[in-house]
């Protein structure tokens, strides 16, 4: 990737319905040569994914808990019996909008993909952690918890997302980068979150989009919660404070459970 930069972004459903590409910024940033997806499947699952493909070699994918989880409503598979209803009912809807064959390319994603990036050295890019795909920390986890958590990385940066939260975290001699999220973001105001890899570093990237539009689509996409999902989460969303303060808690009931 000597002459490369790269877009790390997370959650990118919305794409399909707001026909604008990924790595062009209203303020003029640089679309990027290639684009590593955190993909998680929502409203507009199967057209989003097509969409997504036509990036071609450009595009790296890895698996995150979402998908994982779709593939088994699809194989008709249980799931955890901590997943809510509510999660049930909008996994199983996901799956149902899916051909075999975007079943079979989820199936087939590996969990994490490393890469030397000039500028970044070795790059670890996963969904949430390298341990697995669904384990929660934030910017106020304790610092204990983070080596535990880390303890085994071998990289010079991870990028990672789960949490939907932009955010750097420096580790010892390593960094850790949340990407962000463009279809779901907690962040200060709606819009795309992403993150750029170059030569010179790393940069945290936001690209604004038609709310009223994506919101549109949603509701008539027949996803469940799509009324909800509109208000709370294209139109307006929740803070990344606030988000934190809920996924600390959620991380506390975990760790203490797992002691």
């Amino acid at each position: 990737m000597n002459d490369e930069n790269c877009g790390a972004i997370r959650y990118p459903w919305k794409f399909a319905s707001a026909k604008r590409a990924p790595g062009r910024d209203r303020r003029g940033t640089a679309r990027p040569d290639c684009y590593w997806w955190r993909y998680r499947l929502r409203a507009n699952a199967g057209a989003t994914l097509e969409r997504l493909l036509q990036l071609g070699e450009r595009a790296h994918f890895i698996r995150g808990n979402g998908d994982r989880e779709v593939v088994a409503a699809f194989d008709g598979q249980p799931f955890a019996p901590a997943m809510s209803d509510e999660g049930r009912a909008i996994t199983h809807w996901v799956a149902r909008q899916l051909t075999s064959t975007q079943r079979d390319f989820l199936a087939a994603l590996p969990e994490q993909i490393e890469m030397q990036v000039e500028g970044l050295g070795e790059v670890n890019f996963c969904h949430a952690t390298i341990r697995n795909d669904e384990e929660i920390f934030t910017p106020l986890t304790p610092q204990a918890r983070l080596e535990t958590i880390f303890s085994e990385a071998r990289h010079d940066t991870i990028v990672c997302g789960h949490t939907h939260i932009q955010f750097e975290l420096k580790l010892g001699n390593l960094r850790i980068l949340n990407a962000g999220s463009v279809g779901m973001p907690y962040a200060e105001q709606p819009g795309a979150y992403w993150l750029l890899l170059d030569s010179q570093g790393y940069k945290f990237q936001y690209t604004p989009y038609d709310g009223e539009t994506a919101a549109l689509e949603v509701r008539a996409s027949g996803y469940p919660q799509a009324q909800a999902f509109a208000d709370e989460n294209i139109l307006k969303i929740p803070t990344a404070t606030e988000a934190m303060t809920i996924f600390e808690r959620m991380a506390e009931e975990r760790w203490s459970r797992d002691e």
